[in-house]
């Protein structure tokens, strides 16, 4: 028979002394001379929470994709900025998300698309720049549209499925759509003038490309290209010389000087063979999601980019609008849509200017039945902004997103966003901490990664710690290039 252990004796029959409730009295042995009662609250929960302040809030809404739990009470925290507009915790979908690279932005992005998608949401990634969500949009049954030279193209005059509408359609419905086909058509022109320019268009010339759009959406049995529009111009019909105000050839000439080279670099110049051509993939309404991946123009410079992300975006949201119109003319189901604009500083920083057609087309989102989320490393993003006036709607959109997300960040930057929304002295320690690892050692983890502090409105935030879960660690993976390929 084996000899019961100390362990599993009963205590009343131990012959070992039991410490009293103020410790022993040798040096070192942890005797406290006086312990001091504790405080005692009674209250509801309501009003307890006025009586201590809390590092952070509690109680989130179980209304969305589980993100992860919270940091400090454990429990489930979901977010889906739809359903949150639905029920009324936040006045608009649209999210931006801030953190320093690595800590697993685009994880988080990722985890949304994913369950959103799940839920039935049409997925968007909006110029996927390394490609980053490739293998997820696959994964998911998706499609993925590849643009480059040699590959797929955008045209960025194609009306896209905003044309499929409008041949479904007659009366004045018909007419504002036609005339909304029209506006993006000349907005779209006008950004990528202004990007290959790096400066503005004038505003006779925005007369002149706006009466090119209309005679060649008149003339042409499909949709109209930049070629179409340089040849027009260079042709130089009668009803563009009224719209130049030209009375002689010379007028004309000089009227047309600086446009025309400007329509031939998009044509000629580093864009050739990416946007000169009719669109090769259209995108499809009924995919789950929907990637375009511009990786293979990144190498071109900051501005093939930026003009890859301009036409994906106008392409995208053309999308998304057709599905609305289709909605309500009753000719197809109603779409929800969420949008992943990462990078976003890449598309903004081409040239003076471009922020504006961002701005025109991320406004109306709530109207739409479409979210977004704004993704990148710095408010020093935008500050970088050529103009003044490019820095302030930048800045906007972090202000009007009713959901901004925050990673791991240096004060200096918190003091920035605290100019926006108010963040507290613990949930400012909290964020700050996760800025940067105590020691450098092979095999540390960054005390960052995977954690984000959710805002809406003045209201506490939600610090989440997300873990990844199945296969989200191969296809989450945006290190795998840097491990020469590994898993």
């Amino acid at each position: 028979m084996q000899r019961q252990s100390t362990q599993d004796r009963d205590p009343r029959l131990s012959t070992e002394p039991i410490a009293p409730s103020w410790g022993w009295r040798n040096p070192g042995a942890g005797r406290a001379s006086h312990l001091a009662p504790g405080m005692e609250y009674q209250a509801t929960t309501v009003q307890f929470c006025g009586l201590y302040p809390f590092v952070a809030g509690s109680g989130s809404p179980m209304l969305g994709v589980p993100i992860g739990r919270h940091m400090l009470w454990g429990e489930v925290v979901c977010l889906d900025p739809l359903q949150w507009l639905t029920t009324g915790l936040v006045t608009n979908p649209g999210m931006f998300q801030l953190g320093q690279p690595g800590i697993g932005k685009s994880s988080l992005a990722k985890r949304l698309l994913t369950g959103m998608v799940g839920y039935g949401v049409h997925g968007l990634v909006l110029g996927d720049t390394k490609p980053d969500y490739t293998p997820l949009i696959r994964e998911l049954g998706g499609q993925v549209i590849t643009v480059g030279r040699g590959m797929d193209r955008i045209n960025p005059l194609d009306a896209g499925p905003l044309g499929a509408a409008l041949a479904r359609m007659s009366g004045p419905d018909a007419l504002r759509l036609r005339l909304e086909i029209r506006g993006r058509r000349l907005s779209l022109l006008l950004a990528l003038c202004t990007l290959v320019r790096a400066g503005r268009v004038t505003n006779p010339e925005e007369i002149i490309l706006g009466r090119a759009v209309d005679i060649l959406t008149d003339r042409l049995d499909r949709e109209p290209t930049v070629p179409d529009v340089l040849a027009l111009l260079e042709e130089g019909p009668d009803e563009i010389r009224t719209a130049a105000r030209a009375g002689t050839n010379a007028d004309y000439r000089r009227r047309v000087d600086e446009l025309v080279p400007t329509l031939a670099l998009l044509c000629e110049g580093s864009l050739r063979g990416v946007f000169d051509q009719a669109t090769t993939t259209p995108i499809d309404l009924d995919a789950p999601a929907v990637s375009v991946d511009i990786s293979h123009v990144s190498a071109a410079g900051d501005q093939l980019v930026a003009a890859a992300m301009l036409c994906t975006w106008s392409y995208a949201f053309g999308t998304v609008d057709a599905a609305a119109v289709l909605a309500e003319q009753g000719l197809a189901p109603p779409r929800q849509f969420i949008g992943i604009m990462d990078e976003l500083w890449r598309a903004l920083r081409g040239a003076p200017g471009l922020v504006d057609h961002a701005d025109a087309l991320t406004r109306l989102n709530r109207q739409r039945g479409m979210a977004s989320l704004m993704i990148t490393h710095s408010l020093d993003d935008l500050e970088a902004l050529p103009t003044e006036e490019d820095r302030a709607k930048a800045r906007g959109f972090f202000e009007r997103a009713a959901i901004k997300i925050l990673g791991a960040l240096p004060g200096r930057e918190l003091d920035r966003i605290s100019r926006v929304t108010r963040l507290s002295g613990p949930e400012r320690d909290m964020v700050s901490s996760w800025a940067a690892p105590e020691a450098l050692f092979p095999g540390s983890v960054h005390p960052g990664r995977g954690k984000y502090l959710i805002k809406t409105g003045e209201r506490p935030g939600l610090p989440v710690a997300m873990r990844l879960v199945g296969d989200e660690a191969r296809l989450y993976d945006t290190d795998r290039a840097v491990r020469g390929g590994a898993a």
